[in-house]
């Protein structure tokens, strides 16, 4: 065989290409592990990211139901402290300057805590605060002008 034959060069071209075949095979065969590895790392933190988003999410609804909790107690607390300033009748702003007494009727108050602080006294009782009967009831000239209200 001569070394400048055909069949030597196609046998020499063939062995060239099966090295030139493996190592672009390595190459490319790194890469595929490498572009898998990262499509494995992808996923691997798109599924984090989707538990931390939903563990977020839980952590943002109890977060707000505990907000809604605290704004219908201090709501109740606002009511029980209009109550209690109405039942004490406390109106005075700078004693109180954030308490909204706008809610509460000042003639009806004045009206119950007028009935509740002193009754009125019998007709044949004295006026005064003695409270004994009247030796004169009745006698006077000038009450018997004045119409008197019927008696039960």
């Amino acid at each position: 065989m001569d070394a400048s034959s055909p069949l030597t060069f196609a046998i020499i071209g063939f062995i060239v290409g099966l090295i030139i075949g493996a190592v672009a095979y390595r190459l490319f065969s790194k890469s595929q592990r490498e572009a898998a590895s990262m499509r494995q790392k992808l996923l691997e933190r798109e599924h984090q990211i989707a538990e931390m988003k939903s563990s977020v999410g839980s952590h943002l609804t109890g977060i707000y139901q505990r907000l809604s909790n605290i704004r219908d107690e201090a709501n109740q607390l606002e009511l029980q402290l209009k109550e209690d300033a109405a039942e004490w009748d406390i109106r005075d702003a700078a004693i109180q300057p954030s308490l909204d007494l706008s809610g509460i009727d000042p003639a009806r108050e004045q009206q119950t805590t007028a009935d509740a602080s002193s009754p009125s006294t019998p007709r044949d009782y004295a006026d005064g605060k003695g409270g004994t009967l009247s030796e004169d009831f009745g006698l006077k000239s000038n009450e018997a002008a004045t119409p008197q209200p019927p008696r039960y």
